[in-house]
């Protein structure tokens, strides 16, 4: 039956490999479990439910990824996004959580339609090949960036970024930690990087989840031995799981269905909804195409197969996340890590979307894994997409300068979106001034993706 679903000899692939990959893109994807609740809970919402909602979501969204499109790609309440909604909707613009959640389910029905209508298909297939290479390595380049200031190897300081100390750390961030939280956790996080990158050298099957697991455990030990100290004030939790309240699973009612269609006519309203829009497309091409493209998924003309099933799965996700009580679901840059681990089928996304359900009962486990654990994965999996980088080609300046500006911009700007929106303009810019844009025969999609992107910076 699994053969015949999702075709794992024609993919070279077989269940265990993908079972396994399957658990790894949860293991690096479960830290939004955590995350997304403490977010969207500064906007108001009830902490318990979005909990709730955030898993479901994914599970949603991470099956339709399995069943619509069969790629080991999985879904979540995206970063950035969440941020967007809780932040700058509900926060700066005073509009209530329940209207910002109207805005995230309106931009699901329009990401729906758009999906239907091959837009967003037509958009992923207009990006040249050597762009789409430039993003899967910017991609890596962010991922690893957001992996080292998780696990506090790199925080704020006098040059704006610098290498941790206690010192740096305590003033970036107004605190008074310590060795024993935040300096034994940065220690943990660098044996952890060591760790997973032995475990690859030497090719163990799961290395990327092994190297979560064993650095969580020597946490755990650390807090055993009294160099760990746990300082919930302070964002360092106990590295144990809590199931003082047994088992249980927090009511979605809160939050389930709490849509205000009032403002729906307002200008801002609208406004709202195309910047979750944009954000959410470009954000999943991003991850579509630097995923994909590691994966070597992408065909001779570096277009993916089946991508109207995998952007209809993020449509449905993010319709019916917003239903649910959470701010848009997305494709989750973090799937490279099953990738990594041979994932090449539905199955891989399965399994995530199994292990998200089953989250609901096991959550004091997975709310257990600390940031300094799975950090490791996230910088190793970083060097894995940058490897992307020997397919650009370097020769025509024309062609690597943009792919040079989307890498940079991805990190620096600390986003997916922006970085594409560079490389589209600086590409179209670059070949008209230049006078290449009749031999490369750039596509009119890309003329138009360019000017959009200019007047979003112009008028947003």
């Amino acid at each position: 039956m699994l053969e015949k679903l999702f075709k794992l000899k024609e993919n070279n692939t077989t269940v265990k490999t993908e079972v396994l990959a399957g658990i790894t893109t949860f293991m690096t994807m479960a830290y939004i479990l955590a995350v997304n609740p403490g977010i969207l809970a500064v906007a108001g919402m009830d902490q318990g439910a979005v909990f709730t909602a955030t898993a479901i979501a994914a599970f949603i969204g991470t099956l339709c990824m399995a069943l619509f499109a069969n790629y080991p790609f999985a879904l979540a309440p995206g970063m950035g996004l969440n941020a967007y909604f809780a932040y700058t909707v509900v926060l700066n613009m005073g509009y209530s959580w329940q209207t910002a959640l109207t805005a995230v389910f309106v931009e699901g029905l329009v990401f729906i339609v758009l999906s239907v209508t091959n837009v967003r298909e037509a958009i992923f297939n207009a990006i040249p090949l050597n762009l789409k290479a430039a993003v899967s390595v910017g991609i890596g380049l962010f991922i690893a960036f957001i992996g080292l200031q998780n696990a506090n190897i790199v925080v704020g300081g006098a040059t704006l970024l610098e290498l941790f100390s206690i010192e740096g750390y305590n003033l970036a961030n107004g605190v008074n930690a310590s060795f024993n939280n935040v300096g034994i956790t940065v220690l943990l996080a660098i044996i952890g990087v060591i760790i997973t990158a032995v475990l690859v050298i030497k090719d163990i099957k799961g290395n990327i989840l092994w190297g979560i697991l064993v650095t969580w455990f020597l946490g755990i030990v650390c807090q055993f031995a009294g160099i760990y100290v746990p300082d919930p004030e302070l964002g360092f939790y106990d590295l144990l799981p809590d199931f003082s309240n047994g088992i249980s699973i927090p009511s979605l009612s809160p939050v389930f269905f709490k849509l205000d269609f009032s403002n729906v006519f307002s200008l801002n309203f609208f406004v709202v909804v195309f910047a979750f829009l944009f954000v959410d497309i470009f954000d999943t091409l991003g991850t579509l195409i630097g995923v994909s493209t590691k994966a070597g998924m992408l065909d001779d003309q570096g277009r993916l197969p089946r991508i109207r099933g995998a952007l209809m799965a993020d449509a449905v996700g993010t319709t019916f996340g917003a239903i649910l009580g959470t701010s848009t679901t997305t494709t989750f840059v973090e799937s490279a890590s099953g990738v990594t681990e041979g994932g090449r089928t539905g199955l891989t996304a399965l399994t995530t979307a199994v292990l998200f359900a089953l989250s609901l009962l096991l959550s004091p486990i997975f709310l257990a894994i600390p940031s300094f654990a799975t950090a490791p994965a996230l910088i190793i999996v970083g060097f894995y997409m940058l490897s992307n980088v020997v397919n650009i080609d370097f020769k025509d300046y024309s062609e690597a300068i943009p792919c040079y500006i989307c890498i940079a911009a991805m990190p620096f700007f600390y986003s997916i979106s922006e970085g594409i929106s560079m490389g589209v303009i600086s590409y179209v810019a670059i070949h008209l001034l230049a006078g290449k844009y009749k031999e490369k025969k750039i596509g009119p999609l890309m003329y138009v993706l360019a000017v959009l992107f200019i007047l979003k910076y112009i008028f947003l």
